[in-house]
């Protein structure tokens, strides 16, 4: 009798397992998805952050995130909303660029253009939509474009005055991701701010301007979880916050010597286009004939440069195998930029780790998380969502011990309060049955 209940249930079980969405029923929390750009992952560690140190107590705080290779702005935040390593979904760096016009363009300039972002894989915004979710992006890296010709439902681009770090403006964009979510019932947003990184890049991240950033940081987090409660959302949103990558103190002279390629190659005789302005990574196209000649030029020039033929590229990077990517590809250790900035560094660093947080109706308290790759962040969010995931590279068994249900049966707290008394209790009986 048991078991014949059981097998009665069991497509209902089947159903919530794999995410798909209950026809007529609306049984998931909303989501909101906040990242700060640049925040390294210790970033709180020497600094007075109540709130941040309130989340951890009331939701899940994991040790750190390890972002994608190649530690940029928008390749990360891509992989955080499609789940796709970057060699898969091709925003390979923030700057686009053509190799025969050579014309490249800003991180802001990319923001509307469809064509950098558009390359077969759907980020969770335009997958959302089509089973049925609104969806929203603020600020957020691609959120501008579109995917198979659909854009994001609503979606406001940075503007290139945008002030990244004026405290009122960052309050007004949380009651209006909050209004949007309260009056125009919005299932999934994203919201993107700029700092700590712009004071990261413009003082360093060992510096007292960091630190007050991050106190501005905290103080907006508090300010979150007030207008939260004030919209009465406390039992129906999920918050996850997190950033794209950290940040480290890049050596200057005379304390080293610094990566300068025009001390190696001459680029006019060996270089027909390069990107190898924006810090600790770089990529070249040879001009023809060209390739062996640079590549043995650059390859043992500095003791802090790792120089590679593209087809030779660490497989642990998952970056190389895009046809975007150039032919001789470099990286510098840590501190060691090549002409550029201080972040796009080798991943596996502790200085370019970044943060997890995540709270709400879903999520345990006190939970302390072990670090994980920022790719699984996707098929939890499209847990939360109940939506049903798109191919991608993250596995749910990574973050599943964050939800406040093990799934052992795939059964969230809102599922099993929208079902009826008896209902409850023939899972109750079957479960019991299955297990004698």
């Amino acid at each position: 009798m048991g078991l014949g209940v059981f097998s009665l249930l069991l497509p209902i079980l089947v159903g919530l397992a794999s995410c798909h969405p209950i026809p007529g029923r609306k049984n998931f929390n909303k989501l909101l998805l906040i990242s700060f750009d640049g925040f390294r992952w210790n970033y709180d560690q020497d600094v007075d952050t109540p709130n941040m140190d309130r989340l951890a107590q009331e939701g899940v705080k994991a040790k750190y995130l390890t972002p994608p290779f190649v530690t940029m702005t928008s390749p990360s935040h891509f992989t955080t909303i499609s789940g796709r390593w970057i060699e898969d979904h091709g925003v390979i760096h923030n700057m686009m660029f053509n190799t025969e016009t050579r014309w490249k363009y800003s991180f802001k300039t990319t923001q509307k253009k469809t064509e950098w972002w558009d390359n077969g894989v759907l980020p969770l915004w335009i997958t959302a939509q089509r089973q049925g979710r609104k969806t929203a992006s603020f600020h957020y890296p691609g959120g501008g474009a579109k995917y198979k010709g659909e854009a994001v439902q609503r979606s406001l681009v940075e503007s290139y005055t945008h002030p990244d770090s004026n405290e009122t403006e960052w309050r007004e964009n949380i009651d209006i991701v909050m209004n949007w979510f309260t009056k125009e019932d919005f299932d999934f947003v994203t919201l993107y701010y700029g700092e700590p990184d712009n004071v990261g890049h413009k003082f360093g991240p060992e510096t007292e301007n960091r630190r007050v950033i991050i106190q501005q940081i905290d103080r907006t987090i508090g300010y979150l979880v007030e207008a939260i409660e004030r919209h009465s959302l406390t039992n129906h949103l999920n918050v996850i916050i997190t950033s794209d990558h950290g940040m480290t103190t890049v050596k200057k002279k005379p304390n080293v010597t610094e990566i300068l390629l025009i001390d190696y190659i001459k680029f006019n005789d060996s270089v027909k286009f390069d990107i190898v302005d924006y810090g600790g990574f770089g990529m070249l196209l040879p001009k023809p004939g060209q390739e062996e000649a640079l590549y043995q030029a650059l390859k043992n020039a500095h003791p802090h440069l790792n120089v590679y033929k593209k087809e030779e590229f660490p497989e642990r990077f998952h970056f190389a195998k895009h046809k975007r990517v150039l032919p001789i590809l470099m990286y510098a250790d840590s501190g060691y930029n090549i002409n550029g900035v201080n972040h796009g560094f080798d991943n596996v660093l502790m200085d370019m780790k970044t943060i997890f947080r995540a709270f709400g109706p879903d999520f345990k308290k006190n939970h302390l998380a072990e670090p994980f790759d920022s790719i699984h962040i996707y098929p939890l969010m499209c847990k939360l969502l109940g939506v049903t995931p798109e191919p991608h590279n993250g596995s749910l068994a990574v973050t599943q011990e964050m939800l406040v249900d093990s799934y052992d049966q795939h059964l969230t707290l809102s599922h099993w309060f929208s079902l009826s008394t008896a209902g409850r209790e023939l899972i109750k009986t079957a479960k019991v049955d299955q297990s004698a």
